[in-house]
């Protein structure tokens, strides 16, 4: 195997120890997997099968909609509470920081008034109109496995089972369907939120177009996100995907381009060196042929998916083969994209998948709450996660810039469409993006700094007109950030809802300085 892509213990791959307490870091990082194997998998899969029963009931006795307004009604009171007290402090949701999908936790969450906004049901399935109604913490693997077997998908569906429908609207999302349809803002046609007054909107881009489109990459600034209405497509229970391996940059550049303008239904890449990766197209079909091998990816027992994608380098030529729809959907959960492997590094062994796969992964919101002080400070020095936005024509460039300021392996590419809509996001044309996932150690060669890295991929990404995903540390200042981010529509609409004293602005939230 390349050197590049091997793996271990993070402890034995240059992490970076403080001399003072050296012998416990090394510890709490090289063994952590005993923790993780005989404490959080189980619980993790307690949770899971809990959470399992719990929807299927609520859905198959379709209780979820007539509880719907009661429970929004509950979010409204706690807001009109909080003006009524005289407005003390901004409000933020009550979720622990532990439960969000980021690396991190916000200070904001120990002063703010908080709110409960428990939702988490899917509402309604309109196959009439092709739109599914949901809560904000309806998760992806959630709504999949209640669409999929009425054949409908919605056009976009984030990989990771634990994402949620309120997260990817408030933050960003993206799968590799995003060159055709967009982020995931972009397949929702209509928002119900409560607005610092504690009133109920329901708002569309036809309705309210200003709210409607500063909604996305709002961050919980606007008001709090209680429904969402988003399109539904009709779907198979197969996928062929073609795996064509890649043995330079320019290669690489050049067939994921021509992929991402293709009609191809899904696209991405996986980069394991800087000259070496693997470009990935796929469509639905209907059914396989009766000489078709299903490759079902999603078994406990199977190779994590990424690992299985390397092996095509190894063979060195094209090949095709048919997945099930949604272990393709949910392919980068199992090992939660390759993070998995530093923190049980033998988790891809044949005999640790077939005796304990079907335990995997550990629910990311557990991991967190499990992580101790020097746990969290050695991931911070010697870890690096980010999705950087730069468009596509920008790629080889970019690719170039975080090989020489991170060596991460592997890369995860993802071609998006970005329409010229208004929002924090503004483009005066449509144009194709591509979002390139970092996510891991860097290679000690780098001397890896994390202000100081992140601050030059920044700043690299803003002179390339791209975006950062906002889920990840951002060390720009208040006015680099307002730079990168359109905030025209964004200061217009709080202004006239009167945010101000009812929630910070988003760059008070996601800023480094803003969590812990």
């Amino acid at each position: 195997m390349d050197k590049a892509i091997s793996r271990g213990p993070l402890a034995a791959r240059g992490f970076r120890m403080g001399k003072g307490d050296q012998l416990l870091e090394h510890v709490l990082i090289k063994y952590r997997w005993l923790f993780v194997c005989f404490f959080l998998l189980p619980a993790s899969f307690l949770y899971e099968l809990w959470s399992y029963f719990r929807n299927l009931i609520v859905f198959k006795l379709s209780s979820a909609p007539g509880k719907h307004a009661s429970k929004v009604q509950k979010v409204q009171q706690q807001v009109r509470e909080w003006n009524k007290n005289g407005q003390q402090g901004h409000m933020c949701t009550a979720r622990p920081g532990w439960q969000t999908m980021s690396f991190r936790q916000g200070l904001y969450k120990k002063s703010f008034y908080k709110v409960e906004v428990n939702l988490v049901d899917v509402l309604e399935i309109d196959t009439e109109n092709k739109t599914v109604r949901v809560e904000p913490l309806v998760s992806m693997g959630q709504l999949s496995a209640s669409l999929a077997p009425l054949g409908w998908t919605i056009p976009i569906v984030p990989e990771i089972d634990d994402l949620t429908v309120g997260g990817l609207i408030l933050g960003t999302g993206i799968e590799s369907s995003s060159h055709q349809f967009g982020l995931f803002q972009h397949i929702c046609v209509e928002y119900e939120l409560v607005l610092a007054d504690g009133s109920l909107v329901t708002v569309t881009k036809d309705s309210d177009p200003d709210l409607f489109y500063a909604v996305p990459w709002s961050y919980g600034t606007l008001g709090f996100l209680t429904a969402a209405k988003i399109m539904i497509v009709p779907c198979t229970k197969f996928i062929k995907l073609n795996y064509k391996p890649v043995y330079s940059l320019n290669d690489a550049v050049k067939e994921f381009s021509e992929a991402s303008a293709s009609k191809n239904q899904f696209v991405e890449g996986i980069m394991f060196t800087l000259n070496k990766g693997v470009i990935m197209t796929g469509n639905m079909i209907d059914e396989p042929q009766p000489c078709d091998k299903v490759n079902k990816i999603g078994l406990w027992h199977k190779p994590w998916f990424f690992k299985h994608v390397e092996s095509f380098l190894v063979t060195g030529k094209r090949a095709s083969e048919i997945l099930p729809l949604r272990d393709y959907y949910h392919r980068h959960t199992r090992s939660i994209f390759w993070e998995l492997q530093d923190i049980v590094p033998f988790g891809n062994n044949r005999l640790f998948r077939l005796c304990m796969g079907w335990l995997m992964p550990p629910k990311i919101s557990f991991l967190k709450l499990t992580q101790t002080d020097a746990v969290k400070r050695l991931y911070e020095n010697n870890h690096i996660i980010q999705d950087m936005l730069v468009p596509i024509t920008n790629l080889k460039e970019s690719m170039q810039m975080f090989n020489k300021e991170t060596k991460v392996y592997p890369i995860w590419l993802c071609p998006f469409k970005l329409p010229a809509d208004p929002g924090m996001l503004c483009a005066p044309k449509e144009r194709m993006f591509v979002d390139i996932g970092i996510y891991g150690v860097p290679d000690p060669s780098v001397n890896f700094k994390p202000m100081e890295t992140t601050r030059k991929i920044e700043e690299f990404v803003q002179k390339c007109e791209g975006f950062q995903m906002l889920y990840a540390d951002t060390y720009t200042t208040k006015e680099e950030f307002r730079r990168m981010f359109d905030h025209t529509l964004y200061d217009r609409v709080r202004s006239k809802l009167a945010c101000t004293k009812a929630f910070p602005e988003v760059y008070d939230k996601v800023s480094r300085a803003a969590r812990y």
